[in-house]
C-alpha cells in the first residue's frame, strides 16, 4: 500500500474548484462562470474536471478590481 502525501493547498501546482472558493473567498458558482470563459488562463481539464491552476488565478485576481 502507498502512503498518500497530503500537500498544502497553498503549495500545490491545482486545486479543486471547491478548494478554490475557500482559499480566495470567492463563490463555487461564480469560479465556474469565470472559467468557462474561452481562453482561460487559470484552468486545466482534466477530462471533464475542472482544476484550477492555483498561482493563475492568483494572477488573474490581482488584476481585476471588481468580479
Amino acid at each position: 500500500m502507498t502512503k498518500k502525501i497530503e500537500v498544502p493547498v497553498w503549495e500545490r501546482f491545482t486545486i479543486t474548484i471547491e478548494e478554490a472558493s475557500q482559499y480566495f473567498g470567492i463563490g463555487t458558482s461564480k469560479l465556474r462562470e469565470l472559467s468557462n470563459e474561452d481562453n482561460c488562463p487559470f484552468v486545466l481539464w482534466v477530462g471533464s474536471k475542472r482544476l484550477i491552476k492555483r498561482r493563475k488565478l492568483e494572477e488573474y485576481l490581482t488584476e481585476l478590481k471588481s468580479i
